[in-house]
């Protein structure tokens, strides 16, 4: 018996190939993409702020500090960025970071002589750092299994891991922070600096942006991930793993969570729980700013940096300029609504044609 393959291709995959905005010119498509109206949001921030206090805002030690400050939950975002792009959704990311920093304090810890991290050499900070990787891959992969095999919605799913991973978090060191970290770690990778001043901390994030954007844009993989998003049980039809897929970006957001909470231990020189709570909201935001759809199929890393850049551009911009914080949640929030909403326009111009 031969099956015969369809030759038109389908539309919600091919409109994730091309932008969503099907055969229109370049500057058609710049024009209504969300990271470009999103990228001016940016930037007139920045102009903005400039503007108003130029003596403390334009300054390298301001810009320096907001890459360090961004390192972390642009570490998150990227593996979000996958997540949300095949139409799923993590909640537990921030949970699995505390998880993974308390796990890597507590195998260098006990890797110590008397239990003191302080002192600790790179073998013993090496073996932390697997830890942090493994542990957070471990949640990424159950949240995988539960999700594409169990069949259980990632909302559901996410949301028990996020409390699960946190109360493991606190039953590993009885409640409290780890505050035994080497300091050589501390200042290698919290406040090193290499080629002239950049921080290490910023290197790091780079590079796993870098990779990320790369295996997105140009791989199987990203093709993958993008026609999933669009029409899974198409993608399922055109041959495509999506079960295995699924388990396989999952996974690399629990990766990522790892690598960040080995990353922000290294930066506080503590687990600092109580800083994390809210990242996994951060990193939805920041994803979902910068263009990535809620309804899938629709993303781009590039965004994404740029989403997790408005918030802390709002932020130093506000206590530079002696605005309360307060103000910037509701900025924040004005921006998240005002995405989503053209992000809905734009499909339902899509579906219209």
């Amino acid at each position: 018996m031969t099956v015969s393959t369809p030759t038109k291709k389908d539309p919600e995959i091919q409109s994730s190939v091309d932008g969503g905005f099907g055969k229109r010119s370049i500057g058609q498509r710049l024009i209504g993409a969300n990271t470009f109206w999103i990228a001016l949001v940016l930037l007139a921030l920045v102009i903005v702020f400039t503007a108003i206090a130029p003596a403390e805002f334009a300054t390298l030690f301001t810009f320096q500090t907001l890459l360090i400050e961004t390192s972390v939950l642009l570490v998150l975002s990227v593996g979000m960025t996958f997540v949300i792009i095949t139409s799923g959704i993590d909640l537990s990311v921030g949970s699995v970071l505390i998880f993974a920093g308390m796990v890597a304090g507590k195998t260098m810890e006990a890797l110590s002589p008397d239990g003191d991290a302080t002192k600790a050499g790179w073998g013993v900070i090496t073996a932390g750092l697997v830890a942090a990787v493994v542990a957070g891959t471990i949640w990424g992969l159950l949240n995988g299994f539960l999700i594409a095999v169990a069949n259980i919605p990632p909302l559901i799913v996410t949301l028990g891991t996020m409390g699960a991973a946190l109360g493991a978090a606190y039953l590993l060191n009885n409640g409290s922070d780890v505050r035994s970290v080497p300091t050589e770690l501390n200042k290698t990778l919290g406040y090193g600096t290499s080629f002239g001043g950049v921080p290490n901390l910023v290197l790091v994030a780079v590079v796993i942006t870098l990779i990320g954007a790369w295996l997105l844009h140009t791989t199987k993989f990203g093709r993958y991930t993008f026609a999933v998003g669009s029409n899974a049980e198409g993608a399922r039809r055109a041959g495509i793993g999506v079960t295995a897929h699924l388990l396989k970006v999952y996974t690399l957001t629990g990766f990522l969570a790892g690598v960040a909470g080995f990353l922000s231990l290294a930066y506080y020189a503590s687990t600092t729980i109580s800083a994390h709570t809210t990242d996994n909201l951060n990193a939805i935001a920041a994803t979902v700013m910068g263009g990535t759809s809620l309804f899938g199929g629709v993303g781009s890393v590039l965004g994404t940096v740029i989403g997790v850049f408005i918030p802390a551009v709002l932020k130093k911009g506000f206590n530079i300029t002696q605005v309360q914080d307060f103000w910037q949640m509701i900025a924040v929030g004005a921006v998240l609504i005002a995405a989503v909403w053209f992000d809905q326009r734009r499909r339902r111009r899509r579906n219209s044609r």
